[in-house]
């Protein structure tokens, strides 16, 4: 499931799409916030250009909401179904969960995001 070749692998440990040899970010951690969004221009495996036109990631924006709306609903179902929860206390639940995952969220999106527009390549193993 998380082997080498995978889209979720690359999208999970936040690799190189093509070549998945290392990291797209200049620190890994995710909670150091100010180097959240900091990215290394290039793979210094495969050559692959991160920004692969100028504003590349403003497309990520739509993929962090429907991951947020997705992680909403996820912590509205806990909260609310499963524990039998108040409106009040899921709609802060769903709050919590947002801004807690938030540095997460926002990684994530961007690696799905670059990888829905660049495959893994076997010849850069």
């Amino acid at each position: 499931m998380l082997k080498k070749g995978s889209k979720l692998n690359s999208i999970l440990t936040g690799t190189c799409p093509r070549c998945q040899n290392e990291s797209m970010y200049l620190d890994k951690n995710p909670l150091h916030f100010s180097k959240l969004l900091k990215m290394n221009e290039k793979c210094s495996h495969c050559g692959l250009k991160y920004q692969i036109e100028p504003s590349f990631f403003y497309g990520a924006m739509y993929v962090s909401y429907g991951l947020n709306v997705a992680l909403g609903i996820a912590a509205f179902i806990v909260s609310y179904v499963i524990l039998k929860s108040s409106i009040k206390t899921s709609f802060i639940a769903i709050m919590v969960s947002n801004i807690v995952l938030f540095p997460f969220v926002l990684r994530w999106s961007r690696n799905i995001y670059i990888n829905m527009f660049v495959s893994y390549d076997k010849k850069f193993k």
